[in-house]
C-alpha cells in the first residue's frame, strides 16, 4: 500500500505530536508499506528525503524551532494526482492539515486525522478562557472532515463522542522499552547536578510553556524540598516559560532538549518524575518515566488514568485535586523503602507496549478506509 502522512512538526523538532507522527511512519515502512510524508521545510534543511514533499511554513508563535505549514491545496492536489496515495493520516489541524483534507477531498482520496492537542484547553492557559468554545467547534469541523479521526484514550474517544465528534477510533500508544530502561540510570551524570545516589533527583520532562501548569510543580518541589533538603529539580526540556522559570529558581537544574540515548540517560536518573499539566491529549513522557523504572505523580487522565496504578507506579490524583498533587508529590519522596517498591512495577507497567503493535492497528485502519473508498468507487460505476 502507499500511504500519505501529513504533519506540521518532525524531528528534529521535540514534542510528542513529532515523535508520535514519526513512530507510525517507521511502523508503517517497516511492515513494507511506502509512505510519503509531506510536512514544512525546517530551517537549514536543503534537498528533501526521499518520499517526503517539503512545503512552505512559518514560524509558530511563542515557540521557537516550530512551524506550522502554510497553505497549499492546488500543490498536495497536484502532488497527489501524480503519485496517489491508498488513504492518508494528516496529524495537524493547521493552514497545512486544511489543506491536505481538501485536496483529498477533492481527488476521493479517503483520509483519518489525528487528535494530538487539546487548543480549547490551550487558549484558557494563554488568557483566552472565552475562545474555548470556538476552539472545539473548530476542530469538530476539521475532524469531521475525515473519515476517521484518531485518538490515544478510550477517554479522551468518549468526550470527543460526545461532543459531536465522528468516527472517533482509539488508536494506543506504545514506548520503545529498550531506548527507556532502568538501567540506563548514570550515576556520572547526576553528581553534577549535586546528587549522591541516595539522593533524590526530581524530574520534569516537556516543553517549559504556560499550559503545561508548571507552578503546581514548583509549589510541589519546595514543599518536598523540606523533608528532603538535598533534593534537586531536574528540567529538561524548553519553551517560552523557561526564561521566567530558571530566573524565579536559580537552584533549579535545566538541561534543555536531550534526544536519543541522553534522554533515555536523564529519564532513567530521575526518581520522582512530576507532571501537573491538565492540558494533554495523552502525555507520552508518562509512559516514558514508566519505563524508565520512576514513580510519576500525574493527574488522574490521559496515559496516567489508562496505565498508572495509585499507590503502586507513583499516584494518580483527581483532575483538579491541588492540594492532592502535593501530599502525593511529598508522600512518595519521603519514603524511599516505596520508591525501591515501586521501580520494577513502574517498569512492568508498560513493558508488553510494543511499538509494532500500534503500527499494525494503524495499517489496519488505514487500509479498511482504502479498500471502504474502492469498493464505493466501484459501486458509483456499477
Amino acid at each position: 500500500m502507499r500511504y500519505g502522512i501529513v504533519t506540521e512538526t518532525y524531528p528534529p523538532e521535540v514534542n510528542g505530536v513529532a515523535l508520535t507522527v514519526q513512530g507510525l511512519e517507521q511502523g508503517l515502512r517497516q511492515r513494507g508499506h511506502t509512505v510519503a510524508m509531506v510536512r514544512p521545510r525546517q530551517d537549514g534543511e536543503a534537498d528533501p528525503p526521499a518520499d517526503t514533499l517539503l512545503v512552505r511554513g512559518a514560524a509558530l508563535p511563542r515557540y521557537p524551532g516550530l512551524k506550522f505549514g502554510l497553505p497549499a491545496t492546488r500543490l498536495l492536489h497536484a502532488h497527489w494526482r501524480q503519485a496517489r496515495p491508498d488513504a492518508i493520516y494528516v496529524a495537524t489541524e493547521g493552514p497545512l492539515g486544511w489543506s491536505a483534507l481538501r485536496a483529498a477531498r477533492r481527488l476521493g482520496i479517503p483520509a483519518a486525522t489525528g487528535f494530538h492537542t487539546r487548543f480549547d484547553d490551550y487558549v484558557r492557559s494563554y488568557g483566552a478562557p472565552w475562545l474555548e468554545g470556538t476552539a472545539l467547534r473548530w476542530m469538530r469541523h476539521f475532524h469531521n472532515g475525515a473519515q476517521a479521526t484518531l485518538v490515544p484514550t478510550r477517554e479522551l474517544q468518549r468526550f470527543l463522542q460526545a461532543q459531536r465528534f465522528r468516527n472517533v477510533v482509539q488508536l494506543p500508544r506504545a514506548v520503545d522499552t529498550a531506548a527507556f530502561h532502568p538501567d540506563h540510570r548514570d550515576e556520572t551524570l547526576r553528581r553534577p547536578w549535586g546528587l549522591d545516589p541516595h539522593a533524590l533527583a526530581v524530574i520534569h520532562v516537556g516543553r517549559i510553556a504556560p499550559e503545561k501548569n508548571l507552578p503546581l510543580a514548583v509549589r510541589a518541589f519546595r514543599e518536598l524540598q523540606r523533608v528532603r533538603p538535598e533534593a534537586r529539580f531536574v528540567w529538561v526540556g524548553d519553551g517560552p516559560a523557561r526564561e521566567a522559570l530558571q530566573r524565579e529558581n536559580p537552584d533549579f537544574i535545566f538541561c534543555g532538549i536531550q534526544r536519543g540515548e541522553a534522554l533515555g540517560r536523564h529519564f532513567a536518573s530521575g526518581d520522582l518524575f512530576l507532571f501537573p499539566s491538565r492540558s494533554e491529549t495523552f502525555g507520552n513522557v508518562t509512559l516514558e518515566a514508566l519505563a524508565s523504572g520512576v514513580p510519576v505523580v500525574a493527574f488522574d487522565y490521559g496515559a496516567a488514568r489508562e496505565f498508572l496504578r495509585d499507590g503502586v507506579h507513583g499516584a494518580a490524583v483527581a483532575l483538579h485535586d491541588d492540594a492532592g498533587f502535593l501530599a502525593a508529590a511529598l508522600r512518595l519522596a519521603g519514603d524511599d523503602a516505596l520508591h525501591a517498591r515501586m521501580r520494577p512495577a513502574c517498569r512492568d507497567a508498560v513493558a508488553g507496549l510494543r511499538p509494532a503493535r500500534v503500527a499494525e492497528a494503524f495499517d489496519h485502519l488505514l487500509r479498511s478506509l482504502a479498500i471502504r473508498s474502492t469498493h464505493h468507487a466501484a459501486t458509483a460505476v456499477s
